[in-house]
């Protein structure tokens, strides 16, 4: 599906989606758990879709409501073929949940994700005597546990997802585990992740992100759990107000632990206008200057910061490029390519993006199937010169389904 957006000036309010990310360890907490919980303001995305659709093989009745969805936890196996779709988060969080069980499960995906390593997988539950196997370190992967606990040792630069399947898995096994971690990257979605254990009852304890001790044995409680909005989501929005806007996004929870509010620090740095009040963000068109930031921690702002950076005057750099190798796209290169068609010189040098700000033109662009390349690309466009079309702009349904439709009602000329 193609969409083009025509430049135009948004405003008005628009609440943040629901965090994907958070949805799906709620997800599995409550699969986990002995009990009926809810998930109130869950995200629908694609990713999330596919959370429930495992948490269902894996024994729990998942019934999805307009504004929630309930879930009673449970272990009895119904399916051993688990489709993770496009998520990296479900096959690295759902497979040491998979090898709880004592009999063969093979997870699948499509798209991108059978073409992303998965030995990072195979190596962690081989040390703890789970059967594992690739395809020539691709999908599918195929298990068999069960999961008792002990120790293990892994790599954490290319993703901290893995850690949260182990730190979300190990509690219910039948032995204390330690996981020492080398490395780690992305430290605040391990935040996030022991935040979530903490509210379904799970002690996990945490030494400087290098050591983590999980008592065995324990039990999740069942809980309802509110889902708090998506900074990576609402990125995208508070660029587009600082780009051509006088937007006002709710739902950005201040104390959060996602590690995309960081988006408020470039905003700030770029000279955004903004007025913060609780939950609440105002943001209008403002004279944007280079800046630079580091997106280490943070790697999924690397597009809205492409965005906001080509209408900044100057060059603004952005550190922590080498993160965004085993995304949905070769993501780096993806931005180079297709800002380079909007008039926007982007380069990488090092681990460091450089963005040359100055007149986005409209262009037809390709989302690389990323759903986080065709929102930017939608984003850009409200300032250009002229129409941006944006080709596979379906791929926004991953993170984000509502998208074009929240510009549309802010008033962006979306079709």
């Amino acid at each position: 599906m193609e969409r083009s957006v025509k430049p135009s000036p948004v405003s008005g309010e628009i609440k943040a989606p629901p965090s994907k990310s958070m949805t799906q360890r709620a997800i599995a907490a409550a699969l986990l758990a002995d009990g009926d919980s809810l998930i109130v303001n869950p995200s629908y995305c694609d990713d999330a879709l596919a959370a429930m659709s495992i948490a269902v093989s894996l024994g729990s009745r998942v019934e999805p409501g307009p504004d929630s969805v309930s879930i009673s936890g449970s272990r009895e196996l119904k399916e051993t073929k688990l489709n993770c779709g496009e998520s990296g988060l479900a096959i690295r969080l759902f497979s040491p949940i998979a090898s709880l069980f004592n009999a063969e499960i093979t997870l699948t995906g499509s798209g991108s994700l059978r073409k992303r390593p998965m030995h990072m997988i195979e190596e962690a539950l081989r040390q703890f005597g789970v059967e594992c196997s690739t395809t020539g370190g691709m999908l599918p992967l195929t298990i068999r546990g069960p999961l008792k606990g002990g120790n293990c040792e892994i790599d954490g630069s290319i993703s901290s997802q893995l850690l949260t399947g182990l730190l979300m898995s190990l509690p219910v096994a039948e032995k204390d585990s330690a996981v020492i971690v080398r490395n780690l990257k992305s430290k605040p979605y391990i935040d996030m992740t022991l935040e979530v254990l903490r509210g379904f009852g799970i002690e996990a304890r945490n030494e400087n992100y290098e050591l983590f001790i999980v008592p065995g044995r324990q039990k999740y409680i069942p809980r309802t759990y509110e889902v708090e909005g998506d900074w990576s989501g609402g990125a995208f929005l508070l660029v587009a107000g600082a780009i051509n806007g006088d937007l006002k996004i709710s739902g950005l929870r201040s104390e959060s632990r996602q590690s995309d509010m960081a988006i408020l620090n470039a905003l700030q740095s770029a000279g955004a206008l903004m007025i913060i009040s609780g939950d609440t963000i105002e943001i209008k068109k403002s004279e944007l200057k280079a800046f630079e930031f580091d997106a280490t921690e943070s790697p999924d702002l690397f597009p809205p910061l492409v965005a906001l950076a080509s209408y900044c005057k100057g060059i603004s750099r952005i550190k922590g490029s080498s993160r965004l190798i085993h995304k949905e796209s070769d993501r780096a290169k993806a931005l180079c390519e297709e800002f380079e068609k909007l008039g926007i010189k982007v380069s990488v040098s090092a681990d460091v993006m450089s963005v040359e700000g100055g007149k986005v033109r409209g262009a037809q662009v390709s989302s690389h199937e990323d759903h986080r390349i065709a929102m930017a690309a939608a984003v850009a466009a409200l300032g250009a010169e002229g129409r941006v079309y944006i080709k596979d702009a379906h791929c926004v349904g991953k993170s984000y389904p509502l998208f074009f439709e929240d510009l549309r009602r802010a008033g962006a000329a979306v079709l």
